[in-house]
């Protein structure tokens, strides 16, 4: 075997578990809401305030209840980030930018290509000009918006993931939640508590990159998109420094292979705090590299190496992005009882590198959409029209070509962007057509080179799962579906593909016939960042609170 291709080991959606007939047996409670919004997320609260407020004008009245996953607001909450404030601003058009949970503006900026030992300083593209705009912390923001959102009477509910969609014939009718306490054989134990059921006239899916639900949804409607959607992993590091930085630094290069799409970001959150961390598109080609590994690598660099020296590691944190962009857009966004938002639905422009504002829009329309439904009747689709002639659908055209033209590698991509950065996407004009990333070939590296495997001089994934602050109770039911029996260089994989550690390959026993499992799933480890779900074993909610605690992510 020279090469691997991850979809022919990978688990389908298991359909048949998470569609689920409205008053299945097996639940506990049931809640009837007006409007459900799975996920806290910058969509969800977005949503959900921007509805209280429709219906607080209107002298509506309105129940409004948002499932959180996490056991607070923000702890599975993550992002880079540098924020457009647009949506905020027409959010609370009566605040201004001071009045927002960012941390400073943007005032200077660099871009540098980076060899091993060397750095060239680049022009920013346009795409990346970051003027206006500022650095913040997502987990702090979504505590802002969920604090504002319970002000204006919404219910939000943390510690509740929605594990399967209620459905009634075609139209789905609410979600059904996870139940707690069970044992590693999935039975209940003396402090376990069964799901619940949520039904609501219009669900709002905002589960964030790779929803479990909305993937169950697009597949029972056959709702399709043009090209599949592609993903990119970002591990990050938050530290406190010895050392100031004065502006936000993104880089590409080294450490990434040529035939990798990715880059680095640093940006300053406080005089002695930054943040760091590296992305690379998952339809990589080694199938050795490890993105975690990567980072580490990374910042031994020059440019990296005298800002952090002294300083200290306080947390860490991997999700996936989802970066396929206009093409990758599922055909619509709506149906009967739901609708898809922000990083669901794959609102995400790479070039620019932004998706708060895009979620936070889409969640402002998604409430205009449902309000006018409940209140008259009109269809859901509206929210498919104010997308479509919004500035979220008009920057994703403008730019629907430049993430996809890196499949030929980081070279020929960049001029071709270029090209099209030029032209305001015009040229070379088409559609380029994507593979799912799962479906690329990866070759087994002979050897090892820096970066894509062995051992590095950073931080282990062990000690970087326990700066995430993940404490899952070990005797937790796996939340992986993973493949039986496979072979040893598809473990190898697994295990570097996920930053967490969740995968351990064992070699079989000379002469034994996969006397052992080749395959260790640690699945307590497990941050959700769903790069497993993109390119192995499937991705299911598990027990509220488990994962990630982020606290400034």
């Amino acid at each position: 075997m020279d090469k691997i291709v991850p979809a022919q080991y990978q688990p389908a959606l298991p359909l048949d578990k998470l569609i689920l007939q409205e008053g299945a047996a097996g639940a506990g409670d049931r809640m009837e809401l007006d409007v459900l919004i799975v996920g806290a997320g910058p969509a969800g609260l977005a949503c959900a305030i921007e509805l209280a407020k429709l219906a607080k004008v209107d002298g509506t009245e309105l129940n409004i209840g948002v499932l959180e996953k996490a056991e607070a607001l923000g702890e599975h909450s993550l992002s880079g980030a540098v924020v457009n404030p647009r949506a905020f601003r027409e959010l609370f058009p009566d605040l201004t930018d001071s009045d927002f949970p960012f941390r400073a503006p943007v005032s200077k900026e660099a871009v540098y290509l980076l060899t091993a030992e060397r750095r060239w300083r680049l022009p920013t593209p346009p795409s990346m000009r970051n003027h206006g705009n500022y650095s913040g912390s997502l987990c702090e923001i979504v505590r802002w918006l969920g604090a504002k959102a319970e002000e204006l009477g919404v219910h939000v509910f943390t510690g509740f993931p929605a594990v399967q969609l209620l459905v009634r014939d075609t139209a789905v009718a609410g979600v059904r939640t996870a139940a707690a306490g069970l044992d590693r054989d999935g039975k209940p134990t003396s402090a376990g508590t069964p799901p619940n059921d949520l039904v609501a006239k219009v669900t709002a899916l905002a589960e964030g990159t790779r929803g479990s639900l909305a993937q169950a949804w697009c597949q029972w409607q056959r709702v399709p998109s043009e090209n599949p959607q592609v993903f990119a992993l970002g591990v990050k590091e938050l530290w406190e420094t010895k050392q100031p930085l004065d502006r936000v630094i993104h880089t590409l290069g080294w450490p990434l292979p040529s035939d990798a799409f990715g880059g680095s970001f640093v940006y300053p959150l406080e005089p002695n705090l930054v943040a760091l961390g590296l992305v690379v598109g998952l339809d990589y080609r080694d199938a050795a590299l490890d993105v975690h590994v990567l980072l580490q690598w990374l910042k031994q660099h020059p440019l990296l190496r005298e800002l952090l020296a002294g300083g200290e590691m306080i947390e860490w944190g991997a999700k996936t992005i989802p970066e396929g962009g206009f093409y990758s857009l599922p055909a619509r966004r709506s149906g009967a009882g739901v609708v898809l938002l922000g990083d669901a639905a794959g609102f995400v422009d790479v070039p620019s590198l932004k998706g708060i504002h895009y979620a936070m829009q889409s969640g402002i329309f998604a409430a205009r959409a449902i309000f006018q439904n409940l209140k008259s009747g009109a269809a859901l689709s509206e929210y498919d029209r104010l997308v479509n002639a919004s500035y979220i659908a008009t920057d994703l055209y403008r730019t629907r070509n430049m993430r996809l033209a890196f499949r030929d590698g980081l070279y020929l991509g960049g001029l071709q962007a270029g090209l099209m950065t030029l032209t305001g996407g015009r040229f070379p004009g088409g559609r380029y057509k994507m593979h799912a990333d799962a479906d690329v070939p990866r070759r087994l590296s002979p050897g090892l080179r820096p970066g894509s495997g062995g051992t590095s001089n950073g931080v282990s994934k062990v000690d970087a799962v326990f700066k995430s602050g993940n404490s899952t109770r070990d005797t937790i039911p796996s939340h992986l579906i993973a493949p039986l029996d496979l072979p040893v260089e598809v473990a190898r994989f697994y295990s570097r593909m996920c930053p967490a550690g969740v995968y351990e390959a064992h070699d079989p026993d000379v002469g034994a016939q996969h006397a052992a499992p080749l395959l260790r799933i640690n699945a307590p480890n497990c941050v959700d960042c769903k790069a497993t779900d993109v390119l192995g074993p499937r991705w299911t909610p598990r027990e509220g609170g488990s994962g990630p605690k982020y606290k400034r992510m």
